[in-house]
């Protein structure tokens, strides 16, 4: 509540008043230029009008207090309030006033925009406290959180894909997977993002996070029964109730993992670091993205070790073990991230009031759970498109019709048609990873010197500058010989540098830009347009399958890198009203 403080004179009683009301704090504070005659304040120059000062206060239940100063004419009115007020009326003589005044400057800590001038901070104070996340206690038991649960995950996406493989020679299986995998996110994503915005954080975080390890130990138990049975052909596989099972398991997981990851980078981590901390928001993504690539670098190495030394059904069973342990951690940490900053997971989001006055919207039936994910779809759509930092989200998924220059299925499938050893292509997959763990560092730093805009253009010109190149030495036919292959493995190592800078930057400025009651919608609509992205470049690689058409898949790659490239640039030359105000911290944008 407010505070409003009149002064007035009257000339017949010589009375000085001061009026307070809608008074939430215990203290009263003045502003310093409220008075126009300083002096009247001053003992030096005493006031005839100022004889005396009477203070009353009126207590209630409803914690509002009335300070009302009058004169002797007031006396009747004074006595009668007094006998319902314990606090005794207090006379102030006028050498005291401003003494009392000053007093009354000094305390209290509420902020009223009224009468309280706020205090302008030096730049290198307003460095700081955008260096300082809002709750870094929350922020480390979330960074444990996450490396317990992209552990398992990152494990898993290893692991399922070399146990299918080690039960029939043919890729359709894994293919097959994939694809529904994919599909259920195309589907599925903004329906699941929908609901995460309208649900409790940390209710549905844990939801999830039981989906998630049921689906991935029924996936565990199928393929145990698949190398039991052992399948004579490929066919035989596709069509076995198994399988359909592990399809349908396989499609959960993806799509549980999806809304766990949009949740915790896209709304959680802006409630933690703070929005309006931006170096610290940049270094908290760059901890969750080196969090990521770290558990993918060793979950791929754990199970591969197991692999080679034990048989597949014993490794499989390792994984369920270590899934099955791994969930109360995760459960308890997330737990403890609320806990730890103060409850600020807890907090409502926008629009869960007006949404949860509807329990048919809140909590889907079977009758009409087609009708809204249709709807959720729909709705998906037009926020993401709606949503006003959309160029960097389609330079973000952009970058994923890069199918070929880039570490994946695709370009160890045409290494390997180049004769290259094993050992060197696994090197070549080491040190894209490690390039990206080298990102996250990179990327803080390019925050603080360029800001968060700039920092995303660097990245994807530095990452089209260098595929440039590659493509160059690519079309000069030279890749048959050792050297200029090498050289050619070299510039895409390092245009993942620029790559994971922008994944790192373009994430927080989504996270700036997106408001938190949809950041999960959003968030999930984006990465279902992205494996939309992907589906495409891999149903073109299908066609041209042959090691000729690699130079066709580079070009296509090459220009999407440049066009995201093209585009942000362009949003950032021309920016908006929305954009300044959205990144007004920024000193590039004016």
């Amino acid at each position: 509540m407010g505070v409003a403080i009149f002064a007035h004179v009257q000339p017949s009683a010589n009375v000085f008043s001061l009026r307070q009301i809608h008074c939430s704090s215990s203290y009263l504070r003045i502003r310093p230029n409220f008075f126009p005659g300083r002096r009247w304040l001053d003992p030096k120059f005493p006031s005839p009008r100022l004889h005396c000062f009477s203070l009353r206060c009126s207590l209630t239940n409803t914690d509002v207090c009335n300070l009302v100063a009058t004169d002797e004419e007031d006396h009747e009115v004074t006595t009668s309030a007094d006998s319902n007020c314990p606090v005794p009326t207090v006379h102030y003589k006028c050498d005291a006033l401003e003494t009392e005044a000053l007093n009354l400057l000094a305390g209290g800590t509420y902020a009223d925009t009224l009468l309280t001038t706020l205090p302008v901070l030096s730049e290198e104070e307003q460095n700081a406290i955008a260096a300082t996340p809002a709750h870094p206690a929350g922020l480390y038991a979330l960074y444990a959180s996450c490396l317990a649960g992209n552990l398992v995950e990152q494990l898993w996406n290893f692991a399922w894909p070399a146990a299918i493989a080690l039960l029939h020679p043919s890729l359709l299986p894994v293919a097959v997977m994939g694809f529904f995998a994919k599909l259920a996110v195309i589907v599925g994503g903004p329906l699941v993002g929908k609901l995460m915005d309208h649900f409790p954080r940390v209710p549905a975080y844990n939801c999830l996070s039981f989906v998630q390890a049921a689906a991935q130990l029924l996936s565990v138990g199928m393929i145990i029964h698949a190398h039991a049975i052992h399948p004579t052909s490929v066919s035989s596989v596709l069509v076995q109730p198994w399988f359909a099972v592990l399809v349908l398991a396989g499609a959960i997981e993806r799509l549980s993992g999806l809304a766990l990851g949009v949740a915790v980078e896209r709304d959680w981590v802006v409630l933690l670091a703070g929005t309006n901390r931006p170096i610290a928001l940049a270094r908290a993504n760059a901890v969750l993205s080196r969090i990521d690539l770290v558990c993918e670098i060793a979950g791929a190495s754990l199970f591969g070790i197991f692999l080679s030394k034990h048989e597949p059904v014993t490794c499989l069973k390792l994984a369920a073990n270590l899934m099955i342990w791994t969930l109360p951690v995760v459960v308890v940490l997330t737990w403890l991230t609320n806990k730890l900053s103060s409850g600020v997971l807890d907090h409502a989001k926008c629009s869960q009031t007006s949404f949860s006055s509807s329990s048919a919207e809140t909590v889907p039936d079977a009758q009409n759970i087609v009708g809204m994910s249709i709807e959720a779809i729909q709705n998906g759509w037009y926020e993401y498109i709606q949503q006003p930092v959309l160029p960097a989200s389609l330079a973000y998924v952009l970058l994923y019709f890069n199918v070929v220059l880039a570490p994946g299925g695709l370009m160890t499938a045409f290494l390997t048609q180049h004769g290259l050893e094993p050992s060197i292509i696994g090197g070549f997959s080491g040190l894209c990873a490690f390039m990206g763990v080298a990102a996250t560092f990179v990327s803080a730093k390019m925050v603080k010197r360029f800001g968060i805009l700039k920092a995303g253009a660097v990245g994807l010109i530095f990452q089209a500058s260098l595929l440039t190149v590659a493509v160059a030495v690519y079309w000069s036919g030279s890749l048959s010989q050792q050297i200029p292959l090498q050289f050619f493995l070299c510039l895409i190592v390092l245009s993942r540098l620029g790559h994971m800078s922008y994944d790192v930057v373009g994430a927080q400025i989504l996270q700036t830009g997106i408001p938190p009651s949809k950041a999960n919608l959003i968030g999930a609509t984006e990465v279902s347009v992205a494996s939309l992205a992907e589906s495409v470049m891999l149903g073109v690689a299908i066609i041209a399958n042959d090691t000729s058409g690699f130079g066709f898949l580079a070009m296509l790659s090459l220009l999407s890198v440049v066009g995201a490239a093209c585009l942000y640039c362009r949003w950032l030359k021309n920016p908006t009203d929305t954009q300044r105000s959205l990144f007004s911290f920024e000193p590039q944008i004016s």
